[in-house]
């Protein structure tokens, strides 16, 4: 069985999800390659189904099972889109209300 190894770096952040190592996901995904099925890796390492399946599909297409590794250009650009236009929406309500304050005066 494989023993379940805790991230040091992220165990700070009080979570209900566990965070497993990149040595642990990979023997998950080999033994999901291997055969074994998602029910059998599920029970056995109390993980679920979905994780394995997740998992297998993202180290599956880019060797990585970090988000950021498995997103497309799309998505990143649209990510990026997204925090500017926040970025914006905030600086232009401040510009407002400065406005209204020198207004006033």
């Amino acid at each position: 069985m494989i023993k379940l190894r805790r991230n040091k770096k992220k165990e700070k952040i009080m979570s209900k999800q566990p965070i497993y190592n990149e040595e642990f996901k990979k023997q998950i995904v080999n033994l999901y390659k291997n055969g074994k099925t998602a029910l059998e890796i599920s029970s056995e390492y109390k993980i679920s189904k979905a994780t394995v399946y997740t998992w297998s599909k993202n180290y599956g297409n880019t060797g990585s099972f970090k988000i950021n590794d498995n997103r497309s250009e799309q998505e990143r650009d649209l990510i990026r889109l997204r925090k500017e236009n926040k970025q914006l929406l905030m600086e232009n309500d401040i510009l407002k209300q400065a406005a209204l304050i020198m207004a006033r005066k």
